[in-house]
């Protein structure tokens, strides 16, 4: 992968400020943009989940580092500044099955039992059955429960419509704490599946009280052949090494740019492989069937965050587009490059490998505690 640049960034990123992660000789820190220029944040919060907490924004309070756009900025071991995702001791959740399309998508991959080759077919006999748009229809609302019924009695529900246009929204948790990759590492698919994709989606990053303060983007990384086989196969189909990506910075949200932003933009995608393939697509957040509030709102139900956590709000996104024979639909090849952008968040570019080939995840929250006492970081009380 290329260098990090400030091409990564949207057109306004000097009137924006952005929170961000990097790793020095001295081990990681948090990083605030402010005015184009990059500030170390580690004396005022050691981590970026304290940082959020306290609302250290302030650059006063670090240590200037340099114009961003002249910094080295890389990704993968050896970089001088390494740029790592945009997260540190907050959990990773996502929402899934948040918009029509992938919900549809979702109960194809069921019904043909995780089998590309028999996608065409349920496809057409599952729009045949919905006779509408589901889009249309509003999650827990009365005609919700009418097309659930029918839907039941034509042999066709499935427990993905169910949080699609139930009551309540489907919230897992993405991957462990730490595990995340940023901008420029390689993202992993298992080894053994032949059948996923990624998952362009726009992610949240929310305090202990699950108030957001920022947006940036993320690869929700699918195996479809998995979570097909069996729901309850969702978290070997979405958590692996390497399998989350994040990045590249956090929008923090201002005058300039607010939640209303984040519901109305455009995620846009595209998929190189080594073989001249090429694949576009877009995610409409407009298009979203819960609203981002909601969702922070249902991942706080029952549950505390002390630390804050990070929220993958779903996707548009399924690519049916064949790669090779016809009928099986898309599927990553080793060397694919992901490239995902908006207007107001910039672009996340990652390349595809497995999780076997992809760097291990061997530094976890131990190392982070250690490495931050070493460095007298750590306040006291």
């Amino acid at each position: 992968m290329p260098a990090f640049s400030i091409d990564q960034l949207p057109a306004d990123w000097r009137q924006a400020r952005f929170l961000g992660r990097i790793a020095t000789a001295q081990g990681p820190s948090p990083v605030l943009v402010d005015g184009g220029e990059l500030f170390d944040m580690s004396v005022a919060a050691p981590t970026l989940s304290m940082l959020v907490e306290a609302r250290a924004f302030d650059p006063a309070q670090g240590r200037l580092l340099g114009p961003l756009e002249h910094l080295p900025l890389a990704a993968g071991d050896g970089a001088a500044l390494r740029l790592l995702a945009p997260v540190d001791l907050q959990c990773i959740k996502a929402a899934g099955v948040t918009f029509a399309v992938s919900a549809v998508e979702r109960v194809i991959e069921e019904q043909a039992r995780g089998d590309a080759g028999a996608a065409a077919a349920v496809r057409a006999r599952l729009e045949q059955a919905i006779g509408g748009n589901l889009a249309s229809v509003k999650p827990g609302s009365d005609a919700a429960q009418a097309l659930k019924a029918q839907l039941i009695e034509d042999g066709m529900w499935s427990q993905y419509l169910e949080v699609a246009i139930g009551p309540d929204a489907e919230i897992f948790t993405k991957a462990p704490v730490l595990a995340s990759v940023g901008w420029g590492d390689d993202v992993g698919v298992r080894s053994d599946s032949t059948w996923n994709n990624p998952e362009p989606e726009v992610v949240l990053l929310a305090d202990s009280q699950g108030s957001a303060v920022g947006a940036t983007l993320g690869n929700d990384v699918n195996l479809r052949d998995f979570e097909g086989r069996s729901a309850l196969l969702l978290s070997k189909a979405k958590d692996n090494n390497a399998s989350c990506a994040i990045g590249p910075f956090v929008r923090l949200f201002d005058d300039g740019f607010s939640l209303d932003d984040v519901a109305a933009a455009e995620v846009d995608l595209r998929i190189e492989g080594e073989d001249g393939y090429v694949l576009t697509g877009s995610s409409s957040m407009s298009q979203i069937s819960r609203p981002p509030q909601d969702l922070l709102r249902q991942s706080l139900s029952e549950h505390q965050y002390p630390d804050g956590f990070a929220l993958f709000l779903g996707t548009l996104f399924a690519p049916t587009q064949d790669r090779g024979e016809p009928g099986r639909g898309f599927t990553h090849k080793r060397g694919d490059v992901v490239t995902i952008s908006t207007l107001q968040l910039g672009t996340l570019m990652n390349r595809v490998t497995t999780s076997k080939a992809a760097a291990p995840w061997t530094s976890g929250i131990g190392d982070l505690m250690r490495n931050l006492a070493a460095r007298g970081l750590l306040p006291a009380g």
